[in-house]
């Protein structure tokens, strides 16, 4: 096994400075590996950040425990890393978690104000429970400590902090979108929550729209003026909002890719089709993914192109269960079912199942394999903040014979990724001709496509992705950030920190095991 503490380069700092820890918060925090990479490239680039600078990585452990006085934080050091979770009580997991963060910030952000579940408890165990969470991490700094702040379930972090008394540089990263000011202003707690940005030094979103949507919420609620230099002053603070788009490893991933046309499971499928064309779409399962739309755009697809159908063209759609408790998601899970058995039941034949259907996690290496092997990646989500799986199936694939990105309008992704074939996920007929246009695309054309979204992957990876945001947080050069992240001979592998497992719910923390990969 590789010892990856040989393979950081010492802290970046510049001579005669000195450089204050990283401490890094956020909902779930990952496995101490032992030496293992971790199994998402977000974790993977936080953690070399964390190694390069030495800090502490804290969150919610996924537990619930029996009492509000049992909830001490659980430390595990590794190296320079200490991560720290601690446990929160049931009712705190209910208001907090499957409450507020995903039946009222989730669906706000995602457009979707028929699912939104407004309540007052839920609203108040939010904040009570980012207090908490403020009051345990506030123990944990030291002065010279930046801070960043990782997503929807921890907006009010900073403002609880500084109200603590903490004068730390603090920032800030939304990964899901954020919605324009008529659709945001919605959110219970509304202007509280904008408040709490304004405790940040920096708030990062996924995209310009994002940006500036986020922007024209303080303006429009008469809380915000923008300064000569770009910042907004708001609430009597002065902080930066800026775009940073976030990306993967594309070499390290179509490394991984390559390898894994050697994977038993990827054998299976590719002996299975017997030379039929393979369309891939890979999800959690929710709402904002529009599985349904996708799939009757398939259906549209086989019953335009009857040639296609002849050919038996198969589709494989992957997609994990995602939050069970809340009932949105349980609805969805029986709606997807329905309209995969109605598909295969009306175009289907004794040899031939249109569609596939896999509703459990896929191992990385595997999902890799299965996106070189298809001809169409189909990432059709109705609202995304980025979506690593459009980069993931570019970067996997083979520059000799690549398959061809059909991507949402939607997804944040589009904004860097102009080759794909960009469609609109509510027009099922529009998207069933992109899929018959990536189906029947010339060679030399789906090369080209290629080579222009490769070449837009390679000028935003991973750890520039982290070095724009480390170097807007802390004041300090990005190119010797940049530098710093990405030490030589490690395999960085895609994911979001949202999907991460809580890592004290394993049997035993000491494994390095891989856990399967979740798609974003």
């Amino acid at each position: 096994m590789v010892n990856l503490d040989l393979l950081y380069k010492p802290v970046f700092a510049r001579a005669g400075e000195s450089v204050g820890r990283l401490i890094v918060a956020s909902n779930r925090v990952p496995a101490p590996s032992n030496g293992a990479p971790a199994a998402g490239g977000l974790a993977v680039a936080l953690q070399s950040a964390l190694h390069v600078r030495g800090g502490v990585w804290f969150g919610w452990s996924g537990k619930t425990a029996a009492d509000a006085e049992s909830r001490e934080t659980q430390k595990r050091t590794q190296g320079p890393i200490t991560f720290a979770v601690s446990d929160l009580t049931r009712r705190d997991v209910e208001d907090y978690y499957h409450g507020f963060a995903n039946r009222v910030l989730w669906p706000i952000c995602h457009y979707r104000l028929d699912l939104a579940h407004m309540s007052e408890r839920h609203a108040e165990g939010y904040f009570r429970v980012n207090e908490f969470f403020a009051r345990r991490l506030m123990k944990l700094l030291r002065p010279d400590d930046i801070v960043w702040v990782h997503d929807y379930h921890m907006i009010p972090l900073a403002d609880e902090l500084r109200k603590l008394g903490a004068k730390n540089r603090i920032g800030y990263f939304h990964h899901i979108p954020w919605p324009a000011p008529a659709t945001a202003a919605a959110t219970p707690h509304y202007r509280r929550l904008l408040r709490a940005f304004s405790a940040y030094d920096v708030a990062g979103f996924q995209t310009r729209p994002d940006a500036d949507n986020f922007r024209d919420c303080l303006i429009e609620a008469g809380a915000a003026r923008v300064l000569a230099d770009g910042r907004i002053e708001a609430f009597g603070r002065a902080f930066e909002v800026e775009a940073f788009p976030i990306s993967i490893d594309p070499e390290a991933f179509a490394l991984e890719a390559r390898l894994a046309e050697r994977n038993a499971l990827v054998k299976r499928v590719r002996a299975s089709l017997e030379g039929r064309d393979l369309v891939i779409g890979v999800d959690r399962l929710d709402y904002s993914k529009g599985i349904t739309h996708r799939l009757e755009a398939f259906g549209a697809f086989l019953e335009a192109c009857p040639e296609a159908a002849k050919a038996r063209v198969t589709m494989l759609q992957i997609t994990p269960k995602s939050r069970s408790e809340v009932p949105e998601y349980a609805r969805i899970e029986r709606e997807v079912a329905e309209a995969v058995g109605a598909l295969n039941g009306r175009f289907g034949d004794l040899d031939w199942t249109p569609l596939r259907y896999i509703n459990k996690p896929m191992g990385q290496s595997a999902l890799a394999g299965l996106y070189r092997l298809a001809r169409v990646g189909l990432v059709t989500p109705l609202r995304d903040g980025m979506n690593l799986v459009a980069k993931e199936f570019v970067a996997a694939q083979s520059p000799e014979d690549p398959g061809v990105l059909v991507l949402s309008q939607f997804a944040g992704a589009a904004q860097e990724m102009k080759a794909a074939l960009i469609v609109n996920p509510y027009d099922v007929k529009a998207t069933a001709a992109a899929i018959a246009r990536a189906v029947a695309m010339p060679l030399e054309e789906r090369r080209e496509r290629w080579r222009e979204l490769m070449g837009a992957l390679r000028d935003n990876s991973i750890d520039h992705w982290a070095a724009r945001c480390l170097s807007a947080i802390a004041g300090e050069d990005e190119a010797e950030v940049e530098s710093s992240l990405h030490p030589a001979g490690s395999i960085v592998r895609s994911g979001t920190i949202a999907d991460a497992e809580p890592w004290f719910c394993a049997q035993d923390l000491g494994s390095a095991r891989p856990k399967p990969a979740r798609p974003n």
